[in-house]
C-alpha cells in the first residue's frame, strides 16, 4: 500500500509539473495506457505460472 501511495504520490507531482511548464503530460491515452499495464501484469503473473507449473 505505500508503494501505491508513493506512485501516486510522484505521479501528481510530475502531472503538475509538465502542466506547469506547459508540456504534454507524459502518459498514453487512459485506456489503451492502463489496459497496456494490464497486459504487461497478466503476462507476467502468466509467465510465472507456466515456469512453476511445467518446470519446476
Amino acid at each position: 500500500m505505500n508503494e501505491v501511495l508513493l506512485a501516486v504520490i510522484a505521479g501528481f507531482i510530475v502531472g503538475v509539473l509538465f502542466s506547469a511548464i506547459k508540456l504534454p503530460i507524459p502518459a498514453p491515452p487512459v485506456l489503451p495506457g492502463v489496459m497496456g499495464i494490464v497486459g504487461v501484469y497478466v503476462g507476467g503473473v502468466a509467465y510465472q505460472w507456466i515456469v512453476e507449473r511445467f518446470f519446476t
